[in-house]
C-alpha cells in the first residue's frame, strides 16, 4: 500500500475513534420510500436501492451530483461530470466521446440510465453516455460496484442514472433557464425547463442547445473537437386520485458533426493516409408511458410500471486524410422495446421488500459499406450482421432489513439473455449464431450505525454481463483499422466483489471510505490475434490486422477510494477525493489494459459576502506507468502525471438569479487523460486555459 493510502486509512481511523464516543440516536426503522420532492436532497439516492433512500444509510458506495454540482463543473456530458470523483474516471476519444469509468470498468461494463431507463446501444466509437444533455439534468447518481440485482446484464462496474426534471403538481407556471460561454471552444450553450400545472394536470417541457468549435490546448487548436448538440424533453402527468398517476414522456437528443480524433489511425495503403472516425449525425429518441401508485397505511405498497421504446441512430463514417472523403460508411439504429414493473412493500416495520420485472429487446441491422481500393469511389456492402437481436428478462427480490442499529440489504435476481442474428460476415455465415444464457446475481450488505458519523459496512455482490450485438456478431473491417472476427458463442462474464467501507454524515461533515476487490471470470475483451489463430479467424488476407472478442480466464481489480466534505467555518467547505485502482490480467500476469491513474482532488467553497461566493479546486494525477505490454502489443503507453487548478466565483445578484465566472486549467497545463484513446503520442489532448461565464435563473 502506498503512502497516500496509509494516510487516508489513518485519517479514517482517527475519525472513527473520535466519533465513537458520541452518543448515537435511536436508529430509524424502515419507512416507505420518500416522495420525488424529498429525493431532491443531496444525500438521497434512488439508484442504489431502487427507491429513495439516504445514501449514508446504504451499505453501497455511491456518488450523487446535484444540479448545483453540475452547474459549478459546467460539464457537457456525463464523463466530464464524474471526473475527479472518488472511484470514478473518464475515458474518451473526442470532445463528445466521453464515457464514465467506475472502478476501472467502462463502456459495456457500466449500465447507463436516464430516469431509470437503459441506454442500449453498441459502442464502436464515441460514448453512449453523450446521448443526453446535462444542461437539462437535475442530478446524476452513481452506484459503484456490481449492481446486476437491480439493473441486470452489464452492471459489473456499477450504474449511472441521469435524472431529468419531472412534471410536478405545483400550481402555476415555473421556469428555470441557464446560458453559458467558454473561451477554449468558443462554445455557446443554453437550456430551459418549464413546469405548467393546474388541478390534476401537470406538464414539463425543456430544451437545450450547444454550439462548440474546435477547442484550444496550450499548443493550438485540436482539430475535430467541435460539434453541435440539441435536446428536447417533455412529460405530461395526470393525477387519477391522491395515490395514482399516469405519465407520458418524450426525450430527444441530437448531435451533429461529431468527430473522434482518438480513433485516428494510419491506413495500410499510403495513398489513403490516416483515417478518422466521425458521426455526421447521431440521435436518441425515447417514448415512455407509465403508471405509479403510492401506498398508504401501516404497510404501504408502492407500484411503478412503464413501457418504453428507445431508438439510438448513429451514422459512423471513416474519413481519409489524403483522399479527403469517406471510405467507409455505417448507418445503424439500435431500437429497444422495454417493460419495467417494480414495487416496494413495507411488509413489517423491519422489512422493506422490493421486487420487480425488467424485460427488453434491442434490435439492429447495420448498413455498412466500404470503398473499393485503390480509388475508394465504388462502395460495396460490408454487412457485419443482419437482423441482430439481444433480449433480456430479469426478476429480482430485495429485502431492506433493520434490526436496531444494524441494517442488512439482501438481493437476488435471475436473468435470461438471448442473442440471435440472421447472418454475419456479409451474409456468408448463417448458422451457429444463436446463444441463450441464464445468470443469477446476488448481493448482501451489512451496515452498523454506531453513530451518525460512524457507519461501517461490508458487502458482497455478484454481477454478470452478456456480450452485446457488436461483440457477438460484428465481423469485417472496423473503423480502428482492424479486421474483426465475430464471436456468436462468447460466454457471459461474471464479477464478484467484496467491499469494506465506512460512512458518516452530519450537518458539518460527510465522508465515505471504501476498499474493494473484484474478480472477473470469463473476462470479455477484444484481443489481437496472430499466426494460425489469426488466419483461422480472419483469413490469410486479414491475418495481420485480425482481432476477435474473446473470454480471458480472469481479471482482478483492487482499489481504495475516499471522499470527504467538511464545513471548517460557517459558509466555508473543504472537499477531498482520492482514488487508487490496480488491475491484473490473470492470463498474462500483467497490469490490466487501460486502468485509471491514481488521483487526489482537493477543493474549497466559501461564501465571501451575502451575494458573492468563490471556489477553487486542484486535481493531482499521478504518473501511470502500469500498462499492459504483452496484451496491448505496444498500443498502451505510460502517461505523465499532472496537476490542474480550476477557480470560480458566483454572484447572486437577485434572489433567483446568478452569474458565474470561472477559469479552468489556470496554469494552461498540457496533458491528456491516461484513458484518452489514440496511438502512442497521438492521444487527444485536454483543453488548455479556458475562461467561462454562465447565467442561471428561476422564474
Amino acid at each position: 500500500m502506498n503512502r497516500p493510502s496509509r494516510i487516508a486509512l489513518a485519517a479514517a481511523a482517527l475519525l472513527a475513534a473520535h466519533v465513537h464516543a458520541q452518543s448515537a440516536p435511536n436508529a430509524q426503522e424502515n419507512r416507505p420510500p420518500e416522495t420525488s420532492d424529498d429525493a431532491s436532497l443531496a444525500t438521497v439516492t434512488v439508484t442504489a436501492k431502487g427507491y429513495a433512500a439516504d445514501a449514508a444509510e446504504t451499505p453501497i458506495a455511491t456518488t450523487v451530483l446535484t444540479r448545483e454540482d453540475l452547474s459549478r463543473k459546467q460539464a457537457r456530458n456525463v464523463g466530464e461530470a464524474v471526473r475527479g470523483e472518488p472511484g470514478l474516471a473518464v475515458s474518451l476519444d473526442g470532445a463528445q466521446g466521453m464515457n464514465p469509468v467506475i472502478r476501472g470498468l467502462k463502456r459495456d461494463s457500466v449500465v447507463l440510465l436516464v430516469d431509470g431507463m437503459r441506454l442500449n446501444s453498441a459502442q464502436p466509437a464515441g460514448a453512449v453516455a453523450s446521448f443526453m444533455s446535462l444542461g437539462l439534468a437535475d442530478r446524476v447518481e452513481v452506484v459503484k460496484g456490481p449492481a446486476s440485482v437491480l439493473y441486470g446484464t452489464g452492471a459489473l462496474g456499477g450504474a449511472v442514472n441521469v435524472r431529468l426534471p419531472q412534471a410536478r403538481f405545483e400550481p402555476g407556471v415555473k421556469f428555470h433557464a441557464s446560458a453559458g460561454y467558454d473561451s477554449a471552444s468558443r462554445g455557446l450553450r443554453g437550456a430551459g425547463v418549464g413546469n405548467f400545472s393546474q388541478g390534476d394536470h401537470a406538464l414539463m417541457l425543456g430544451a437545450s442547445l450547444a454550439r462548440n468549435k474546435d477547442y484550444k490546448e496550450p499548443r493550438g487548436r485540436v482539430a475535430h473537437t467541435g460539434y453541435d448538440s440539441g435536446a428536447f424533453i417533455g412529460q405530461y402527468r395526470y393525477r387519477l386520485d391522491g395515490a395514482q398517476q399516469l405519465r407520458v414522456s418524450v426525450q430527444q437528443h441530437r448531435d451533429d458533426d461529431v468527430w473522434y480524433p482518438g480513433a485516428t489511425r494510419p491506413h495500410p495503403l499510403p495513398a489513403v493516409g490516416a483515417i478518422t472516425t466521425h458521426s455526421p449525425r447521431q440521435t436518441r429518441r425515447l417514448y415512455e408511458v407509465g403508471y405509479s401508485r403510492k401506498g398508504a397505511g401501516s404497510h404501504p405498497l408502492n407500484v411503478d410500471a412503464r413501457i418504453y421504446r428507445q431508438e439510438m441512430h448513429r451514422t459512423i463514417y471513416v474519413r481519409s486524410s489524403r483522399l479527403g472523403r469517406d471510405i467507409i460508411t455505417n448507418d445503424v439504429t439500435f431500437a429497444t422495446n422495454g417493460l419495467d414493473a417494480r414495487a416496494d412493500w413495507l411488509a413489517h416495520p423491519q422489512h422493506l421488500l422490493s421486487f420487480g420485472l425488467n424485460a427488453w429487446r434491442m434490435a439492429a441491422s447495420p448498413d455498412s459499406r466500404q470503398g473499393r481500393p485503390p480509388q475508394f469511389t465504388q462502395f460495396v456492402p460490408n454487412l457485419p450482421f443482419t437482423h441482430g437481436r439481444v433480449q433480456a428478462t430479469g426478476l429480482y427480490l430485495q429485502d431492506d432489513m433493520r434490526f436496531g442499529k444494524l441494517n442488512v440489504l439482501a438481493g437476488l435476481r435471475y436473468d435470461r439473455v438471448k442473442g440471435s442474428a440472421a447472418s454475419m460476415k456479409n451474409r456468408s455465415v448463417t448458422r451457429g449464431l444463436d446463444r441463450s444464457d441464464g445468470a443469477t446475481s446476488a448481493s448482501l450488505g451489512v451496515m452498523y450505525e454506531a453513530a451518525p458519523l460512524l457507519r461501517p459496512y461490508a458487502s458482497l455482490s455478484r454481477a454478470f454481463r452478456a456480450a452485446d450485438l457488436r461483440e457477438r456478431y460484428q465481423s469485417g473491417a472496423r473503423s480502428n483499422g482492424f479486421y474483426y472476427a465475430g464471436s456468436p458463442q462468447i460466454k457471459p462474464e461474471t464479477a464478484t466483489q467484496f467491499e469494506l467501507g465506512l460512512k458518516g454524515e452530519s450537518d458539518k461533515l460527510s465522508y465515505q471510505v471504501a476498499a474493494f476487490r473484484t474478480r472477473i471470470s470469463d473476462y470479455i475483451t477484444g484481443m489481437q490475434l496472430s499466426g494460425p489463430a489469426a488466419v483461422a479467424a480472419c483469413g490469410a488476407q486479414q491475418a495481420r490486422y485480425c482481432m476477435q472478442t474473446v473470454n480471458l480466464g480472469h481479471a482482478t481489480l483492487t482499489g481504495f477510494e475516499a471522499g470527504l466534505r467538511w464545513q471548517m467555518l460557517p459558509g466555508h467547505w473543504l472537499q477531498a477525493a482520492y482514488t487508487r485502482i490496480r488491475g491484473t490480467n490473470g492470463d498474462y500476469d500483467e497490469p490490466l489494459f487501460q486502468m485509471p491513474a491514481d488521483e487526489l482532488s482537493l477543493a474549497w467553497e466559501g461564501r465571501l459576502t451575502p451575494a458573492w461566493s468563490a471556489d477553487a479546486g486542484v486535481r493531482l494525477v499521478r504518473r501511470q506507468s502500469r500498462v499492459a505490454t504483452r496484451f496491448a502489443r505496444g498500443t498502451e503507453d505510460a502517461t505523465a502525471g499532472y496537476g490542474v487548478v480550476d477557480i470560480g466565483a458566483t454572484w447572486r445578484f437577485a434572489p433567483q438569479q446568478s452569474l458565474r465566472f470561472a477559469i479552468r486549467n489556470v496554469g494552461d497545463k498540457r496533458y491528456h487523460e491516461h484513458l484518452a484513446e489514440g496511438l502512442p503520442g497521438m492521444e487527444v489532448k485536454a483543453p488548455g486555459r479556458s475562461f467561462g461565464v454562465s447565467w442561471e435563473g428561476k422564474f
